[in-house]
């Protein structure tokens, strides 16, 4: 077809695996190591002895403008590592099973499908193979690296395979040499020598025909990828591709792009297959005590890339304004996939240590915030614009008018959820707008864009939702006090006192008093509070609990009237409401309070919406419960 970037042609197995064998077809270097299971190859060995098809496999020709550190498949011998290869296999998972059980013809590392480390010979039992009831699957027998398989720990011997003679009595044949029958067939027809024995002889040539002769004449469909394919093309291929479950993403193709260059990038990140790609840092990063990880462990390799590549096109866009260049001819600033692609090692050498002190910073600023936790993080994605504005301005933001304006923008993005997806024109945007805004500029229009609907407030019922985890933080930054200790929760008392939200009327109380769901889940029903707090107000009503945090016990002190009033204001708690176990009256006048708290964050006015006056029954706007449902899964 005209135009085509890759060719599909079918090649002999055989013709492959000596391919992979010499070196002239390798995998890049970022593809994962071979993890296939025994349950697999056996499941892949019974396929192409069937001759059935196991899927085409994807390649790409070298040479072109995609680099790749190339590497030999697993178990090739060490001369393979000289020669350089003709293509590149993009998911070899299935082409380093098939090598390492028949070509090499050496023991086999795997795993079982627990996971366990075991050393495996496989073999084909021919009477099972040939038995048209059975399930191939069943004749292929992985056997130990002695080719012994005992019970009864170890006592009692089932199969003997460790000669090549017990091998010809068993009938079991040695799927290391299905492409190099002849020896073994000698062998076999002189163990089972005589006219008594012909029909054994027999069953073996019948097994030839029907199951060795699939592995000689087996044809796998490549594709094959030219030379001249960009590197956003492969990166698609490479998504599309499933290794082992998992697709692989613009960080590995750039990490094995750098390679080629001779940069590690892989150092720069600590255990990537454990920490999902996690820097080395940030995992510990403003990690308090009684906290698993720091609040940006969450932060990805690609949202590294990404604000780095944000640097990058920056200094793009900038150099073709210089040269006059203007309109649709100036270069986008972005931290897309395509920038990843694109950016060069040089690039990323000099703007990593920058950002990654915007990282740190942007940690220092949530906490801040009173956000201490991955969990309770508003928006994961709009770390990348705050890491690398702070990573920018550099000390610019010890300012008090810089981070005034800095803490304003983030709650806009917060509370005009404008971080929940397709967030790639915002994270460019931001990166742009805002440290020109810090220095006098117009608005951001994360800024000037966000509106907050008042009735908004009564449809936040889900962890999820980034405005719900927004007004949590608010709360204890704007020094929300514990109910029973009347401590301020810092990261400390956060997490010594494994502080979360709670409700302030119980749902079982408003259960009791026919309230739904709907209603009592909404934000505006709940605060921070301490673990031991919400065990004592239990599932009773307000007044009674505050009786008892009032009168104290053998364990808590007796907390004074007037003291307790203090404390419950601090969570925008009406205490002359709640004490008198008014549900309406308390949820209208805290969502004005909660409202105005959300103002005076953002620095905007809400559109006015419904508030409901003080007596008016509240009831939830059950249209927006599913707005809410879209808002948090996006």
């Amino acid at each position: 077809m005209a135009g085509s970037t890759f060719k599909t042609n079918p090649f002999a197995l055989k013709e492959l695996l000596e391919d992979c064998h010499r070196g002239d077809l390798q995998l890049p270097d970022f593809q994962r190591s071979w993890v296939w299971d025994e349950d697999r190859i056996k499941s892949l060995i019974a396929s192409v002895s069937r001759a059935f098809p196991v899927g085409a496999l994807m390649s790409l020709e070298t040479g072109g403008p995609v680099n790749f550190k190339p590497r030999p498949i697993e178990g090739a011998p060490a001369e393979a590592k000289q020669v350089p290869p003709q293509l590149l296999l993009l998911e070899g998972q299935r082409m380093t099973s098939l090598y390492q059980v028949t070509l090499r013809a050496k023991v086999v590392e795997t795993v079982t499908p627990k996971k366990k480390k075991v050393r495996r010979w496989f073999y084909v039992d021919i009477r099972k193979a040939l038995d048209l009831a059975m399930d191939r699957e069943e004749a292929i027998v992985g056997v130990p690296e002695d080719r012994i398989i005992r019970t009864d720990f170890g006592r009692e011997v089932v199969l003997d395979l460790s000669s090549a003679e017990h091998e010809y009595a068993s009938l079991m044949y040695p799927v290391s040499q299905v492409f190099d029958w002849d020896n073994w067939q000698d062998g076999f027809d002189e163990h089972w020598i005589g006219d008594q024995n012909k029909s054994i002889r027999d069953e073996f040539r019948t097994f030839k025909r029907q199951v060795l002769e699939n592995f000689k004449g087996y044809h796998v469909p490549v594709i094959t990828l030219d030379r001249s394919t960009s590197k956003e093309a492969v990166c698609v291929v490479f998504e599309k591709v499933n290794t082992g479950g998992k697709a692989l993403d613009a960080f590995e193709l750039v990490t094995a792009m750098y390679a080629a260059a001779g940069h590690e990038l892989r150092k720069d990140w600590f255990g990537s297959d454990v920490t999902k790609g996690r820097h080395r840092r940030f995992s510990e990063t403003l990690r308090p005590a009684g906290a698993e990880t720091g609040i940006i462990a969450g932060v990805a390799n690609t949202d590294f890339l990404q604000a780095v590549s944000l640097f990058h096109t920056r200094d793009r866009r900038r150099a073709a304004e210089k040269a006059g260049k203007q309109g649709k001819e100036l270069p986008a600033v972005t931290g897309n996939r395509q920038a990843l692609l694109n950016l060069p090692l040089e690039e990323y050498k000099r703007y990593e240590a920058q950002v990654e002190r915007g990282f740190v910073q942007a940690a220092k600023f949530l906490h801040m915030l009173h956000i201490y936790r991955i969990f309770d993080l508003p928006y994961q994605s709009q770390i990348v614009p705050l890491a690398a504005i702070l990573a920018d301005i550099g000390d610019g933001w010890e300012y008090e008018a810089n981070r005034a304006r800095l803490i304003r923008w983030y709650w806009n993005g917060v509370f005009g959820e404008l971080y929940g997806s397709a967030v790639d024109t915002r994270i460019a945007r931001d990166f742009m707008e805002v440290p020109v805004w810090l220095k006098g500029g117009a608005e951001p229009s994360t800024v000037s864009e966000t509106t907050f609907r008042a009735d908004r407030l009564k449809t936040m019922r889900m962890r999820l939702s980034a405005a719900y985890k927004g007004v949590n933080a608010l709360l204890m930054k704007e020094g929300a006090k514990d109910l029973r200790s009347g401590q301020e929760f810092d990261h400390t008392i956060f997490f010594g006192e494994n502080v979360d939200i709670h409700h302030i009327f119980p749902q079982d109380w408003c259960k009791k008093h026919g309230i739904k769901p709907s209603v009592y889940d909404s934000i505006i029903n709940k605060t921070p509070l301490s673990y031991r707090t919400n065990r004592i107000i239990g599932d009773v009503a307000p007044s009674e609990y505050i009786g008892k945090l009032e009168k104290g016990d053998q364990k808590t002190p007796s907390i004074e009237p007037e003291k307790l009033d203090i404390y419950l204001r601090s969570h925008l708690i009406d205490p002359a409401i709640v004490r008198t176990d008014n549900f309406d009256a308390f949820m209208a006048d805290r969502q004005k309070r909660l409202l105005a708290l959300i103002e005076q964050a953002t620095g905007k006015a809400s559109y006015s919406g419904n508030v409901p006056e003080e007596g008016e029954d509240f009831e939830a706007d059950e249209d927006t419960v599913e707005a809410e449902l879209t808002i948090a899964a996006a």
